[in-house]
C-alpha cells in the first residue's frame, strides 16, 4: 500500500503531463502553512512543496500520522481550537479544509495579519446554477443562514461562496481562489473516478452513461498540487476554475483508458443514452461523476471555463496516465478496502439496468 508518509518521501517523482518534473535547486521559498496537510490534497500538496524547498507546517486534528521528515504539526481544530496558530507568522497559507464558513471566518481573521499570502481551495460547485458553462464571473450560490455548519448536496455549493467572500475580505489583494472540479488521482478516498478504472479490472458487460462524446472534467490532484505550489511562488491572486479545459476530456477517453489499464479483463462496454436512464433511475441516481446528464440543469457542468487557469499555467497531463496509476494505487489497498467501493453503480442495479435496456431494444 502506498501510504501518506512513502508518497510524502517520493515527492521528487511525481509527474507532471506525463513527464517528470525539472528538478528545482534545493533552495529556501519561503514558509508554508497547510491547513490540513493529512487528507486528500494535503500529502500531494506537502510532497511538491518540499520537494521545491519551502519549510511546511501543517495545522490539523492530529488524527492521521505519517507527516514527512521537516513537517512541523501543529494541533488544533477550526472549530474554535485555533491557539496553536497565534503568535506565528508564515509567508503563504494554503487551505484546503474550509468548508464551514463562520469558522473559515475566523481563522482567516486570525491569520491576515500574520501571513503574507493566502490561497483557498474552493470549488466549481459555489456557481449557482449549470444549466449554461460557467466562468469565474459567473453568479455563486447564496446561504440563507451564514451560520449554517451542516455540507449537504444542498449547502455545499453556497457554503463554499461564503468562505471566499471571508477569505476576500481578510486577505483583500493577496489572496487566490481556487475552485476545483473533481479532484482525482492516487488517495482519493471517495472512489467517484476510480471506480471506471476498477470496474473494467473485473471483466463481464460494463454500463457506460450517455455517449462516449459526453464532455468530463477533472483535475488530477498531483497537477493541481504542482500549480497550487505555483500560484504559491508567485503569490498569485484573483479567482481561477482548476479543471481539465472544456472538451478536453470525453466519457468514452475515461471508458477506453479504463479498460486499457486492464486488457486482461476481457471487459465489454454497453452505452446506456441518458434518456433512458432518466426513465429506470431516480434523479439522484444519475449523479455518477464525472459524469453529469448533457441536457436540463447540469448541462454546463462539463463545460466550465478554464482559459484563466490555462494562461496562469495550470496544465492536465493525459488521462490515461491518471487512470493508470489510479488504479495502480487502488489495487495496492488492503483487499477489504478493495472490496468496499465507496462510488459508482451498485452491481446489482448495473446489471439490472443492462437487462431492460436489452429488452427495449
Amino acid at each position: 500500500m502506498i501510504t501518506r508518509r512513502e508518497l510524502l518521501r517520493i515527492g521528487a517523482g511525481l509527474t507532471l503531463c506525463g513527464h517528470a518534473l525539472p528538478c528545482l535547486p534545493a533552495v529556501t521559498r519561503g514558509s508554508l502553512l497547510i491547513l490540513g496537510g493529512t487528507g486528500f490534497i494535503g500529502p500531494h500538496l506537502t510532497a511538491e512543496a518540499l520537494r521545491q524547498g519551502w519549510r511546511v507546517t501543517h495545522f490539523n486534528r492530529g488524527r492521521h500520522t505519517g507527516a514527512a521528515s521537516g513537517v512541523e504539526t501543529l494541533i488544533g481544530d477550526r472549530n474554535g481550537s485555533l491557539e496553536a496558530l497565534r503568535g506565528r507568522s508564515w509567508d503563504v497559507v494554503i487551505d484546503d479544509t474550509g468548508f464551514v464558513p463562520k469558522f473559515v471566518q475566523h481563522s482567516a481573521a486570525l491569520l491576515s495579519p500574520a501571513v503574507g499570502h493566502y490561497l483557498f481551495i474552493s470549488s466549481v460547485s459555489v456557481y449557482a446554477s449549470f444549466a449554461r458553462p460557467n466562468d469565474e464571473d459567473s453568479p455563486t450560490g447564496q446561504l440563507s443562514d451564514p451560520n449554517i455548519e451542516q455540507v449537504t448536496g444542498s449547502t455545499y455549493g453556497p457554503m463554499k461562496a461564503l468562505c471566499e467572500a471571508y477569505t476576500l475580505k481578510a486577505f483583500p489583494k493577496r489572496c487566490a481562489i481556487v475552485r476545483p472540479g473533481y479532484i482525482v488521482g492516487p488517495l482519493d478516498p471517495t472512489d467517484r473516478f476510480t471506480y471506471w478504472p476498477v470496474r473494467a479490472s473485473r471483466g463481464g458487460e460494463m454500463l457506460a452513461p450517455g455517449t462516449p462524446r459526453d464532455p468530463i472534467q477533472v483535475i488530477d490532484v498531483r497537477d493541481l498540487a504542482a500549480w497550487l505550489m505555483r500560484l504559491a511562488a508567485s503569490r498569485a491572486t484573483g479567482c481561477y476554475n482548476a479543471v481539465s479545459p472544456p472538451r478536453a476530456q470525453s466519457m468514452g477517453e475515461l471508458i477506453v483508458a479504463s479498460r486499457s489499464a486492464s486488457p486482461a479483463s476481457g471487459t465489454r462496454v454497453t452505452w446506456v443514452p441518458e434518456d433512458f436512464l432518466a426513465k429506470q433511475w431516480k434523479p439522484d441516481d444519475l449523479d455518477l461523476p464525472p459524469w453529469a446528464p448533457t441536457r436540463g440543469d447540469s448541462a454546463g457542468f462539463a463545460l466550465t471555463d478554464t482559459r484563466r487557469a490555462q494562461r496562469a499555467g495550470l496544465t492536465c497531463r493525459p488521462l490515461a496516465a491518471t487512470v493508470h496509476d489510479t488504479l495502480a494505487w487502488f489495487q495496492s489497498l488492503p483487499a477489504e478496502r478493495q472490496a468496499r467501493l465507496h462510488a459508482g453503480l451498485d452491481p446489482k442495479r448495473e446489471a439490472d439496468t443492462l437487462r431492460a435496456w436489452h429488452a427495449s431494444a
